[in-house]
């Protein structure tokens, strides 16, 4: 697809001014601001910043949080492991000295052993839960104590009334009511204490209770108060993080997009991150070649403008000139061939009526005469066939080069038999994409020339080569004789038209027949040369593109591709 110059240079969707920027502008780079502060942290580290920040609040946030949960775990459990189960022992422990008294004084008002069971269980019962409250709030020194005053009132009361009013019973006595009154005011002291220590036990579950309550109502708002503080850190960083590289990022976008609509004088700031500026300053850079290359490209246009104007004026010459070439290869084939036949049909009709009155020297004249203008006429057709080249034959089709070469021979049948030559040709030579006129007069005129040009002390033999070049596209033929040669330094001078190495007296002909193959062979895109290295003769290369390979076409039937080689 050829795009035009005009497309290139236009401006896209608006003007393509490049304000007030001159060459050195354009070509001059802002220097490189490290920046301050954390805007020397690329958007990678700020990121990396940010959650290490997040991280430690959320590590401290998490430690406090701990902390609160196995302060409010503890209190919880002293209140359900130690002071209610403790509460529950002291109860027992009561139960345990009142079930004591009862047995005791069941037993001394009837004297059957079986009313101090209640006694002795009651003193192992005492003893178990004793040690069991002493092991759940032994610590707490208010409830140790109630739990010792109890127990030594205990052990008093079982000492001093007790044991020795059983002791009497069992020895057949009977207990007087003074003791038994005396008994019942000792046990009521130790009434007294039961109440002191469930007082105390139900102040320390309330005490319990109010510490998990506070830590719970601690726990709750702490929680909410880290709640609160992560929105307020992700906020915080959310406007940081816009502030530092959402805004700046936005103002490349915006700053890009008007150089990309064509605002190419519009100066791309470098704000943000280190990576964002870095990026910022490489745009700009592009930005400033751009316009480098804008303003060159305009100089260009102008000149390709006034080479334009140039090349029209040129080619209104050139047809002017291809016209008058026309009017010449018609004038040269009609209006001079005329006089030519005429000269010599009337120099050969003065031999013929006066050659018996005109001397020796006449009659050479006039032989002179009809050679001249026979020779003027061939040069004329020939000058006509190279002029023709590329204009009248301009076919384009698929030529088999055995049928072109096969016509050339025919052609050259009588010189090539009656010099005794020789050609030798490969079983199949390759399709090519041409003029097959064109390619039958390339064939006749090498070989043509082989015969021409052969050595006198032996035949002419004449071979053809051909080979496909790789990855080129390309056909390599050569035409190799055994004749008189040409020198190194004749090259490229004998494809030049006109161009003769022999005089017309040893070889005939009018010079234009390699000039015309060479005509010929770039016509149809190849090229042709001179082989230096052979020496045994003449061997003379060319090259013909090879057609194109064939495709299916949308029906499915295959077709081959054929251009213009050239």
């Amino acid at each position: 697809m050829r795009v035009r110059e005009a497309d290139i240079f236009a401006p896209m969707h608006g003007s393509a001014d490049i304000g007030p920027l001159d060459r050195q502008d354009a070509a001059r780079v802002p220097p490189d601001d490290p920046g301050r502060g954390r805007h020397r942290l690329t958007t990678q580290a700020q990121v990396y910043v940010l959650l290490g920040v997040m991280t430690v609040l959320v590590l401290i946030c998490a430690a406090i949080g701990a902390w609160l949960l196995n302060q409010t775990a503890s209190v919880s459990d002293q209140l359900v492991d130690r002071i209610a189960p403790a509460r529950t022992s002291a109860a027992r422990l009561q139960n345990a000295l009142i079930d004591q008294e009862t047995g005791v004084r069941g037993f001394l008002l009837t004297g059957q052993p079986a009313f101090l069971e209640p006694y002795t269980e009651g003193v192992a019962t005492e003893q178990d839960e004793a040690a069991r409250i002493t092991a759940l709030v032994g610590g707490r020194p208010e409830l140790a104590a109630d739990l010792a005053a109890i127990r030594e009132a205990g052990a008093e009361w079982r000492r001093t009334y007790a044991a020795p009013n059983i002791a009497a019973v069992q020895a057949g006595g009977h207990p007087d009511d003074a003791q038994l009154d005396a008994s019942k005011r000792a046990f009521d002291r130790i009434r007294a204490l039961f109440q002191a220590q469930t007082d105390h036990f139900d102040q320390t579950r309330a005490d319990a209770r109010d510490d998990l309550v506070r830590m719970r109502n601690l726990r709750d708002w702490a929680f909410i108060a880290m709640l609160g503080l992560f929105v307020l850190t992700g906020l915080a960083f959310a406007v940081l993080f816009h502030l530092s590289v959402g805004r700046p990022l936005r103002t490349l976008r915006a700053a890009s997009r008007k150089v990309a609509w064509g605002d190419f004088g519009h100066h791309i700031p470098a704000q943000g991150p280190a990576d964002l500026r870095d990026v910022a300053r490489d745009v700009e850079l592009m930005r400033r070649r751009i316009v480098e290359a804008l303003l060159e490209s305009q100089d260009q246009r102008a000149a390709l403008t006034e080479q334009t104007a140039h090349l029209d004026a040129q080619t209104v010459e050139l047809r002017r000139s291809n016209a008058e070439l026309e009017q010449f290869a018609y004038v040269a084939s009609h209006d001079l061939q005329e006089p030519l036949r005429k000269v010599a049909s009337f120099c050969q009709m003065l031999e013929r009526r006066y050659a018996d009155k005109l001397d020796e020297r006449g009659l050479t004249y006039i032989s002179f005469a009809v050679d001249g203008a026979k020779r003027m006429q061939v040069l004329i057709n020939d000058l006509l066939t190279f002029s023709r080249v590329g204009r009248l034959n301009d076919a384009r089709v698929r030529v088999a080069l055995d049928d072109s070469l096969n016509t050339a021979l025919a052609n050259l049948a009588g010189g090539i038999e009656e010099s005794d030559g020789r050609v030798e040709r490969p079983e199949r030579l390759p399709e090519v994409v041409g003029d097959p006129s064109l390619l039958t007069m390339l064939w006749q005129n090498l070989i043509g020339n082989s015969i021409k040009f052969r050595s006198p002390d032996r035949a002419p033999v004449v071979r053809v080569d051909c080979a496909e070049e790789p990855d080129s596209g390309l056909w390599r033929l050569s035409v190799t004789d055994n004749g008189i040669g040409i020198g190194a330094e004749f090259t490229e001078k004998v494809f030049i038209i006109f161009q003769r190495l022999h005089t017309r007296e040893a070889y005939g002909g009018t010079g234009i027949g390699l000039a015309l193959c060479k005509k010929i062979v770039e016509f149809h895109g190849g090229e042709i040369w001179i082989d230096t290295g052979y020496t045994d003769g003449t061997r003379i290369r060319f090259t013909l593109p090879a057609p194109a390979p064939a495709v299916p076409d949308d029906d499915g039937a295959v077709s081959a591709l054929e251009g213009n080689p050239a």
